[in-house]
Formats: C-alpha cells, sequence, structure tokens
C-alpha cells in the first residue's frame, strides 16, 4: 500500500474553518515577509542607492509577492500552480542585481529582469521538451543545495545582535525558539502544531526584549501610512554596454531559478496530499508561468526578481495545513502591509537569531524533502553520482573552499560563488552528458488510435527481438506496449471525439536487463501512475479499462507518467525474462 501523508489536516481543494485560514496565513505572512523586505534591503545598501529606491523597492515587492501568491494560488488559465506556493524576492540574483545597481543603475536593472523574465515562459512552454535534463534528481539536488546556501548564513545571523549585548542573549534567544518549534512540532497537539512557528517566534522574541534584541525604535519611526510612488526608477528602453556585459548572468540566474521553482512545484505536491498522487508537470508549469509574471512585474516596477519560496513546502508539512484559502490569505495580507510600512516594522523587528532558529527548522525539512524526491525517482549509481558531485561541489563554491582566489569577484565569482548555482550547473551538465552519450533510441510514430496497434506490435517485436530477448519476453513487452497504449486512449464515452489531430511517438532503448520504453501523446487522460496506485485488492473488476491497468502493473517493472498542458510521457519499464 502506498505511504498516506496522515499530517496532511486539509488539502488544496478543502475548506478550512476561517480562523484556521486566516491563522495559517497570517503566521505564514509574518515568516516570509522578513525575507521578502529584508532581501531588497540588503540589495539597496550593498549597492549604496539612494533611501528613496530601497523605499519603493521594498513597497514594490510586497505588492508582486502579493499578488503572485494569490495567482498561484487560484491558477488562471495556464498560468499558476493550484498550490500554495508563497511567492517572494529571489536571494539567488543579489550578486547580479547589485552588479547591475553599481554599474548601471536601477533602470537598467529593471529592464535585464524584463528581458530574463522570459527565459521562463519558454522553459514553462517547453517544459515537456527538457524533461530528461531538468528531471527529480536534479530538482531534488537543487532543494538540497538551497538548504545548504543558506544554512552558513542562518549561522551567522544567530551572533547577529548589537555589540553591546550580553553574550547569553543570542543563545537564550535561539534555544527558546528552536526547542518551543521543535516539541510542538513533534508532540504537540494537532492544534498547537498548526501555531507553532509563531508560539516559537513569539518564546524568542520575549526572552530577546529583557537584553534590547527587539529594535523598537525601527517601529517607532516607520510610517503608518506610505505609497512612495515618486520614486520608482523607470526603465531603460536604450540599453548600453553594461546591458548586454550583465544579461548572461541574469539569464543563468533566472534558469537556476526556474530550476528551483520546478522543484518546489513538484514538492509542494507531495506534500499537500493525503494520498501520494504522481507528478503533475502541469502545476509545475502553471508555477513556472507565474515566476515568469512575477519577475516582468519586477521589471515593470523595478524591485528585485519574484520566485516560489522553499519554505512552502516546510510550512504545509509543518501545520498541515495545505487549503488554497490559506493562499489567498497571505497573499491579500502582503497587499495590505505594503501600504503599512509600520505594521511591516514590527515584523522586521523581530531579532535576526529568532527568525535564523525557525527558519533552520524549515530548512532541516527542506533539505529531507529534497532527498526524498531524489531517492523516489529511483537512486542508481549514475544518478548518486551526479547529486554527490553537485552538492559537494555547490557546498564547496558556496563556503569558498574551492580555488577562491582563482575566481575573485568578476563574472566567474559572482556566478559560481552561489552554491546553488555552481551545484545546479554540474547537475545540469551531468545530466546532459547522460543524455548525449546514452544509447540511441529508435522511434516510431504513429495515430493515438486502437488501429495502430499492429504497428506498435511489430515495432516493440523487432526492437526486442534485436536486443536479443526470446520469444516470452518479446512477448511480454508486445503485451505492455498494448495495455499502454490502450490506457492512454480517452474514455470510450468520448468515442465520438475526432482523434486526427492524436499522435503518439513511442521511443525504446535497453538499459542492462530492461527495455525502458516512451510513449509521448497529445492527449488529454487520466494519471496512469494514479489510476495503478488506486487499484484495490479486489478481484472484482467495474470498469473495463481497470483490466488494462492490472495487467500493466503486472507485467511492467515500473511505470512513471509525467502531464504536461497537451502533452503525456508515460516511461514504461519491461525486464527480460529470465
Amino acid at each position: 500500500m502506498a505511504r498516506t501523508n496522515s499530517h496532511v489536516r486539509y488539502e488544496p481543494n478543502e475548506n478550512p474553518p476561517p480562523l484556521v485560514s486566516i491563522g495559517a496565513g497570517i503566521q505564514a505572512t509574518v515568516l516570509i515577509v522578513t525575507p521578502v523586505v529584508l532581501t531588497v534591503v540588503i540589495v539597496a545598501r550593498i549597492a549604496d542607492v539612494s533611501e528613496a529606491y530601497m523605499t519603493w523597492g521594498v513597497f514594490a515587492a510586497m505588492i508582486i509577492s502579493g499578488l503572485t501568491t494569490i495567482l498561484q494560488v487560484v491558477r488562471v488559465g495556464k498560468i499558476g500552480s493550484g498550490y500554495v506556493l508563497i511567492m517572494g524576492t529571489s536571494a539567488a540574483f543579489i550578486a547580479v542585481c547589485v552588479a547591475a545597481l553599481v554599474k548601471a543603475g536601477p533602470a537598467t536593472m529593471a529592464s535585464l529582469i524584463i528581458v530574463s523574465s522570459i527565459i521562463q515562459f519558454f522553459l514553462a512552454a517547453r517544459l515537456s521538451l527538457l524533461r530528461r535534463i531538468f528531471t527529480p534528481t536534479v530538482a531534488g539536488t537543487v532543494i538540497m543545495l538551497i538548504a545548504a546556501t543558506v544554512a552558513p548564513i542562518l549561522f551567522n545571523s544567530f551572533g547577529d545582535v548589537p555589540e553591546d549585548t550580553s553574550d547569553i542573549a543570542a543563545p537564550l534567544a535561539v534555544l527558546a525558539t528552536l526547542i518551543t518549534v521543535t516539541v510542538l512540532v513533534l508532540r504537540g497537539p494537532s492544534s498547537l502544531r498548526l501555531w507553532s512557528p509563531i508560539i516559537g517566534v513569539a518564546v524568542g522574541c520575549i526572552v530577546g526584549v529583557p537584553f534590547g534584541l527587539y529594535d523598537i525604535q525601527t517601529v517607532i519611526d516607520a510610517q503608518w501610512i506610505g505609497v512612495p510612488f515618486q520614486s520608482w526608477p523607470g526603465i531603460d528602453v536604450t540599453p548600453g554596454v553594461e546591458f548586454w556585459a550583465l544579461l548572461p548572468a541574469f539569464v543563468i540566474v533566472t534558469i537556476i531559478g526556474a530550476i528551483e521553482t520546478i522543484g518546489d512545484g513538484v514538492a509542494i505536491q507531495r506534500v499537500s496530499r493525503r494520498e501520494p498522487r504522481a507528478t503533475d508537470f502541469r502545476v509545475v508549469q502553471g508555477a513556472l508561468n507565474t515566476d515568469g509574471v512575477g519577475n516582468l512585474l519586477s521589471g515593470i516596477l523595478g524591485t528585485l526578481p519574484n520566485t516560489t519560496y522553499s519554505t512552502s513546502i516546510s510550512l504545509a508539512e509543518v501545520t498541515g495545513v495545505a487549503a488554497r484559502r490559506v493562499g489567498v490569505v497571505i497573499g491579500v495580507a502582503f497587499l495590505v502591509l505594503a501600504f503599512f510600512p509600520k505594521v511591516a516594522a514590527v515584523i522586521i523587528a523581530i531579532p535576526a537569531p529568532v527568525a535564523a532558529a525557525y527558519i533552520m527548522v524549515l530548512i532541516a525539512l527542506l533539505f529531507l524533502q529534497g532527498m526524498r524526491i531524489v531517492i523516489q525517482d529511483g537512486l542508481d549509481y549514475r544518478k548518486a553520482l551526479i547529486v554527490g558531485l553537485a552538492f559537494w561541489v555547490g557546498v564547496g563554491f558556496q563556503n569558498q573552499w574551492i580555488f577562491p582566489e582563482l575566481l575573485g569577484d568578476g563574472f566567474l565569482g559572482v556566478l559560481l560563488g552561489n552554491g546553488m548555482t555552481s551545484g545546479s550547473l554540474v547537475a545540469i551538465v551531468a545530466m546532459l552528458f547522460m543524455e548525449v552519450t546514452a544509447p540511441r533510441r529508435k522511434r516510431i510514430k504513429v495515430a493515438l488510435e486502437t488501429g495502430s496497434l499492429p504497428q506498435l506490435t511489430d515495432f516493440l517485436r523487432g526492437f526486442a527481438s534485436s536486443a536479443s530477448w526470446d520469444e516470452a519476453s518479446q512477448n511480454r513487452i508486445v503485451l505492455v506496449g498494448e495495455e499502454t497504449l490502450t490506457s492512454l486512449l480517452d474514455d470510450p464515452n468520448n468515442a465520438s471525439e475526432s482523434d486526427d489531430s492524436r499522435r503518439l511517438v513511442v521511443a525504446a532503448h535497453s538499459v542492462g536487463r530492461e527495455i525502458e520504453l516512451e510513449f509521448v501523446a497529445a492527449s488529454e487522460t487520466e494519471n496512469l501512475e494514479d489510476q495503478l496506485s488506486y487499484l484495490g485488492e479486489t478481484p472484482d473488476i467495474a470498469d473495463d479499462r481497470e483490466i488494462s491497468f492490472r495487467l500493466l502493473r503486472h507485467y511492467a517493472t515500473s511505470v512513471r507518467h509525467q502531464k504536461y498542458h497537451g502533452v503525456d510521457v508515460v516511461t514504461v519499464n519491461v525486464e527480460r525474462m529470465a
């Protein structure tokens, strides 16, 4: 039987009580708004831009984060995932945005962001063609690298307190937060587990108050209401040399950010359902399209690029609440906070050690989620090498253990100095090498209809024969191919629809004792993985199609069904009989 996610209290399509939705949404906002705002502040201060621009950047970032978070949840057409994927400013762009601000100014940075956003729309539209490169192995590795990249920053934040603060202030605040959250998550009742983030942060702040860790002056100085429209930096419509010099770096970081979103889109589906389902890559495409919308808006408004926050996965796993209502609450909360700087200041004043302690819990869960994605994809020695090499190369560059004197502060230093970027590049290059050097696949293209069975049978029997399979093994692979095709066909009740435009491409290649068949079909069928997993142990068969599902489950070694907009990709492995 498939493992169930018993911790899930509310699935995306379920409606929790209003108080639960508001409570979960507000606590997520409290935790996410700080990195959303601080990322802009950090970039502005490092680049030494005006205070007016920084104020505008924070305002625009919160507006865009709110709008795109809502868009992710409600899913308009092919834009949006339909899951609670929180959007916010991307830390991956810190280095390149600082370089753009210093060398060319905010207007040129805005143009760079607008142009690079096109990459995400392209990746979303062509994701099915890139499936052998952006695999679950790559996505899981990137998620683990995110945790490894953020961890050193969190450790440094543990001691981020004013100079005249007592030496025991930060350790006490960290321990109070960490212990409170951990105990509530591990042993607390479900009602308290939902509030564990706020309770842990509140306890940490209370412990830090006597030591002066909570900066109340920041809150006092902030305005109650503010809309800095006059500070919009504009867009450079006549790009110069600096634009073209910086564009490659923006494109590369955009691709890396897209890989992170792919990982988030895969992971959020795994933690949001009680009963495990096959990954729906239409969800991932929708998440990527929303990323593109967020980056396009970020460029137009002149603030940092936008992306999904992997913390969304950890929050859903900790709280057990994955209802779409929560995502709408989070988005609305961002929009409201954008117009009330004083309220945002209250959140920003949370001591760095306290925020870092709780985020450490989320990062730990995030790392394990990345491992789970890699393992569930099937970890052979090749994938193990790719994952291990990519991870440790990323960690090495992140901590400046690998030739730091050769990289310097130039393009390579900026590009490879981020562990997520360098590690992801290793994983992508390795997967490209695997694909280029793989045995050549034999293909056949037929109409997606029952009449194509004879052609498919001849193709499969001929390929198995060329691989020296005996007649019994040939019969097995022919049966698997026939049942896969039958399962891909539409429900007989919809047989009146025209089949003229629907095509099927079948590719086959040998992998050791197995033959891997890949069926690429332009259809909108139910997911075969789900159909196979839902089959009960009862011998009663209510639907004739279930016969195909049972035969497929019996004779195939593995079945993986990836659904994209307008395209189904079914990968079936069949083992040679002894």
